[in-house]
């Protein structure tokens, strides 16, 4: 539908729903806390779209065929990434079965030193994260190890949880597991691996400088007692058959991420992959998971197809390898799924009302440069991990309110979706009242605002993007601007 700007509704009114959205938002994380994304948020996001919904039709007579049509469109265009999303649940799943990353992780572990500790930190939830495409993961399961060890060793848990959170979350920026990385490409309408490879040049330099300062951090630190990482390796070899034969997996789906092979394509591949090893390296994990009196045939058929599908959880005798081995599959990903569905409700409600628009014009007077568009962009997605305490929401609307002026302005989209990810993702786990924030919080038993100084992976990215964008460099258009 195309409106004039007259009849357009104005910022103040255009801001309605979204002020309505951060409200209830705020009650709701009050209310059910980290199971806010259970059902509370998509609550509120679909009461959001009822009020933008009756504004647009009772005060500027928006036909319902239009927030119909805007409605189906934005599904529509989600679509691809809604069945990446459950391809990614079985994966992450099989992955950890298999014994792929617990073999990452035993020998990740064991590089740890004392003086290399806040270094090998970040390294090792770098990794982890990589391989399973979540940061919450990540920190749940060895960051919480990581936690111990660190403080164990002396140093403080400021410094500690922010190396743990930095390596978490530039795995979670450039996995091609990872939901936020699969939304902030498809929102935007770029390939999925076309948006990680660009994300490196802003991403690997920000780490790299925070790199520097954990291992600054780290030499200047004592050395202390490695007890409790024997422990935890000991428990890890002890629960699965530890080899470097399984390292043939990621080293697969790497081979194919670099010949660009579709996503689609490679996740399918690398999950069939460690399903085959999970049964040749794993026969015990497989008959747990697949229950007793079944045939052989039956057990492997069952235990595959459970890893695959539902949520699965092992004794190891090891509080944080309990949560660190319980895996969610497919089911798990219907949370985010429900979420994006209702979030795509919001945002087509906002476009076929005009209100998006009006939003978007707020900002154009400092988008026609391209420092200052990036600049905007990345003031946008931070004001709404701010306003709407969700990194899911936050990425789509920024995504959706930015698309047109990149498009108009000659850029590719490669460019929106990097800057989105560098203000949005990173920022969340930042913020106490953001779900990341106060979920990794609880999870690390550190406040927010203690290790807010030490995530240096965090603040450092968003300022990169700024900054590649004033130099200009590896900046590409498809166009010259008319």
């Amino acid at each position: 539908m195309t409106q004039k700007e007259s009849s357009c509704p104005s910022p103040f009114v255009s801001m309605l729903p979204i002020l309505a959205l951060i409200g209830m938002l705020f009650f709701t994380i009050r209310l059910f806390g980290s199971d806010a994304l259970a059902g509370g948020s998509q609550i509120c996001l679909l009461a959001a779209t009822a009020l933008c919904v009756c504004v647009g039709m009772g005060g500027y007579r928006v036909p319902w065929k239009d927030f119909e049509y805007a409605i189906i469109n934005n599904i529509a265009g989600v679509s691809s990434a809604l069945i990446i999303l459950l391809v990614i649940g079985a994966l992450s799943a099989v992955w950890m079965l298999s014994g792929v990353v617990p073999t990452l992780i035993y020998y990740g572990v064991q590089i740890i030193h004392p003086q290399f500790f806040l270094l090998s930190t970040c390294l090792i939830c770098a990794a982890v994260s990589v391989m399973t495409g979540s940061s919450w993961t990540t920190i749940a399961t060895i960051g919480i190890a990581l936690m111990g060890i660190g403080k164990a060793q002396g140093f403080e848990e400021g410094w500690v949880a922010g190396a743990i959170v930095s390596g978490a979350y530039f795995g979670d920026k450039v996995s091609p597991l990872s939901d936020t990385t699969v939304l902030a490409s498809s929102s935007t309408e770029t390939p999925l691996f076309t948006h990680i490879r660009y994300m490196m040049f802003t991403t690997v330099p920000s780490l790299c400088v925070a790199l520097l300062v954990f291992l600054v951090a780290g030499w200047l630190h004592g050395s202390g007692s490695p007890a409790e990482m024997a422990s935890f390796t000991g428990a890890l070899a002890g629960r699965f058959h530890i080899s470097l034969w399984l390292l043939v997996v990621p080293v697969v789906t790497g081979t194919l991420i670099a010949r660009k092979v579709p996503s689609l394509i490679t996740l399918f591949v690398s999950a069939t992959l460690a399903a085959v090893c999970m049964l040749v390296f794993q026969p015990d994990v497989v008959r747990e998971v697949a229950g007793a009196g079944l045939s052989a045939g039956e057990t492997c058929m069952k235990g595959v197809w459970t890893a695959l599908s539902s949520g699965t959880s092992l004794e190891t005798g090891h509080p944080e390898l309990d949560e660190l081995v319980a895996t969610r599959g497919m089911s798990g990903m219907m949370d985010t799924v429900w979420l994006i569905l209702c979030a795509m409700c919001l945002g087509g409600a906002m476009t076929a009302s005009g209100m998006l628009e009006s939003i978007t014009r707020m900002f154009i007077r400092f988008t026609r440069r391209r420092a200052g568009m990036v600049a905007s962009t990345v003031s946008c997605g931070l004001f709404l991990n701010l306003a709407t305490a969700d990194q899911y929401i936050s990425i789509i609307l920024t995504g959706n309110m930015f698309k047109k002026i990149y498009t108009s302005n000659g850029y590719e989209t490669r460019l929106l979706s990097r800057t989105t990810e560098d203000a949005v993702t990173v920022t969340s786990v930042l913020i106490p009242w953001n779900t990341c924030g106060m979920t990794q919080a609880t999870v690390l038993n550190v406040p927010t605002l203690t290790y807010l100084p030490y995530c240096v992976f965090n603040y450092v990215s968003p300022l990169m993007s700024i900054l590649l964008a004033v130099l200009g460099f590896r900046i590409y258009r498809t166009v010259k601007k008319q």
